[in-house]
């Protein structure tokens, strides 16, 4: 089995600490390949940024097609691309956002998410319903940390730990996930820390991804993930 993990954004040292943790929960007989695109934003944290990434992803996927890679996992928070990758990939393609919040969903009454800034909150809240679990997700909290900032900022374990603490009693929630794939290195300390499970969306989507795989189940060709109609394609002379 072929899993192509995709990293949305350029930053390499991000993509390595996903492949770190997505390697860990593979299962034996995997070959798993973690990639990011050479062009796109350093990372993403707007609608803007979510935008310029998705060619990128788009590209990975293609590729990953012709290779004949099983499934697919965006680790973006996200899911930028998400839709569109369906629509190229033969077989499943899920983003953390998704996994994470769905697997969250199987362990207790309610989730809090914990994410980056706050202009992403929003976001996250329309992931929630378009994903049918608005009902679990019970609040959505910004620690202000930049993603970039989770790899150099000293402080940064610390102020997730907090804020995940207070979003549990302040949501009297029993879950707390993860919003970014840069914590996707944190969730078992800060699941110690605190007493309750922490879903690494990067963990929850290659292990919803190999147990689609092993299942036999592909994304349906029949309706709106057919492959796309051709399209003529205009440039500027």
């Amino acid at each position: 089995m072929q899993i192509l993990v995709i990293n949305p954004n350029t930053t390499a040292s991000m993509t390595d600490t996903i492949g770190a943790c997505a390697r860990a929960v593979v299962g034996p007989g995997v070959a798993l390949e973690v990639v990011n695109p050479e062009e796109g934003p350093a990372s993403i944290e707007s609608h803007h940024d979510d935008a310029l990434s998705v060619p990128g992803v788009l590209a990975a996927v293609a590729s990953g097609e012709r290779e004949g890679v099983d499934a697919f996992v965006i680790a973006c928070f996200g899911d930028p691309g998400l839709m569109p990758a369906r629509e190229l990939a033969t077989g499943p393609v899920i983003g953390i956002a998704e996994a994470a919040m769905r697997t969250a969903a199987y362990l207790g009454r309610g989730f809090s998410v914990v994410t980056t800034l706050a202009r992403t909150v929003g976001h996250t809240e329309d992931l929630a319903l378009l994903y049918g679990v608005e009902r679990q997700c019970r609040g959505v909290h910004a620690t202000g940390i930049g993603v970039l900032e989770l790899e150099t900022d000293p402080t940064a374990y610390e102020t997730v730990r907090e804020h995940a603490r207070a979003a549990l009693a302040a949501d009297r929630s029993d879950v707390i996930v993860l919003g970014c794939a840069g914590m996707a290195d944190l969730g078992l300390r800060l699941s110690l820390d605190l007493g309750v499970p922490v879903v690494d969306g990067v963990a929850a989507g290659v292990a919803q991804a190999e147990a689609l795989v092993r299942q036999g189940l592909l994304t349906s060709g029949h309706g709106e993930f057919s492959p796309p109609r051709r399209q003529v394609m205009t440039a500027e002379p």
